[in-house]
């Protein structure tokens, strides 16, 4: 027979269960304060470098904002208008586009190629040190050497010349078919040794008795790849895709030094497209509006990815 609530009896001495309960309410509100207290410098950074700022943007992309004045003047959706009608800006949607699919596809690839040529060689570390160097760089001193790489005169186009196919020799970045490949090539090669690397930690993590067991079954090393492995590797290939996608589209300060010229907007991209409007044309409205855009397509991305990633790591 089951005792109910009403036949249960407290230890003689004991605290009556409302003091209990008290008790127990002020030590969550004490750890509530403690946890606040801890986080408060965090929260403080988070809510005026960023929140703040983001609020301000999407405030000021609504104004008539050029320059110091117009702020306190309400335009409305006027600037999202004047985008969809600015060639500058459909120009830069399109080449940000190009760098977003280069982005998701090339680094994971060559970046796994890297890892799965470099694993367990004798030399593994120094290949690593060597891969990961250029990661060490900033983009900027990164673009500056590329530019003379690309000159005219520069490595590639000596290489061609040496190779006998001075016919393939060309003005990389002032031709609008090729500048815009060029920087993406050049933002892999400063990438992938990164990728490479989580690339080499994904594959060290993945167990090995799925390999052992399919080896036992028959299956070839391209079936214990593609059935095994693969799928093993596939939330590190998110993880890997997630940061080149982010840092591929959002890229400014290669673009920048790197395709400054913009041969017939080939080079304009979102995060370029902003800063011209913002700082050099003195639209600040404007801009923001560029700005929001942009935010929005990192938000989409990443929250698309993260949303995949969840459903990765339930299976």
């Amino acid at each position: 027979m089951t005792q109910t609530s009403a036949t249960l009896r407290l230890p003689a001495g004991a605290p009556p269960i409302e003091a209990m309960i008290a008790l127990e309410r002020r030590r969550q509100r004490r750890r509530l304060w403690t946890a606040l207290a801890f986080m408060a410098p965090a929260i403080f950074f988070v809510t005026v470098f960023l929140l703040l700022p983001v609020l301000f943007n999407v405030y000021a992309s609504l104004t008539q904002w050029a320059k110091f004045s117009g702020l306190d003047a309400f335009a409305g959706t006027a600037n999202y208008r004047r985008l969809l009608s600015n060639p500058n800006f459909a120009a830069a949607a399109f080449n940000t586009a190009l760098w977003i699919l280069a982005s998701f596809i090339l680094p994971a690839v060559f970046g796994l190629s890297l890892a799965l040529l470099v694993r367990g060689v004798r030399a593994e570390e120094s290949f690593k040190s060597i891969f990961f160097i250029p990661r060490m760089f900033s983009a900027t001193a990164i673009g500056v050497i590329w530019y003379y790489v690309y000159a005219n005169q520069g490595i590639v186009n000596s290489a061609l010349r040496a190779l006998g196919l001075g016919n393939l020799a060309s003005r990389w970045l002032y031709e609008e078919n090729l500048a815009t490949p060029a920087m993406i090539v050049t933002h892999l090669w400063q990438q992938m040794g990164l990728m490479m690397v989580l690339l080499l930690l994904g594959l060290n993590a993945v167990p090995t008795d799925p390999i052992e067991a399919a080896k036992v079954d028959g299956a070839s090393r391209w079936q214990v790849f593609r059935f095994v492995v693969l799928p093993l590797l596939m939330p590190t290939l998110l993880v890997v895709v997630t940061i080149s996608v982010l840092a591929g589209f959002t890229s400014f300060d290669l673009v920048w030094v790197m395709g400054r010229d913009f041969p017939n907007r080939s080079t304009l991209t979102l995060a370029v497209n902003q800063y011209w409007e913002s700082f050099r044309a003195g639209s600040w409205a404007y801009g923001a509006a560029i700005a929001v855009v942009l935010g929005l397509l990192a938000f989409s991305i990443s929250w698309s990815l993260g949303m995949l990633q969840r459903r990765l790591d339930k299976r």
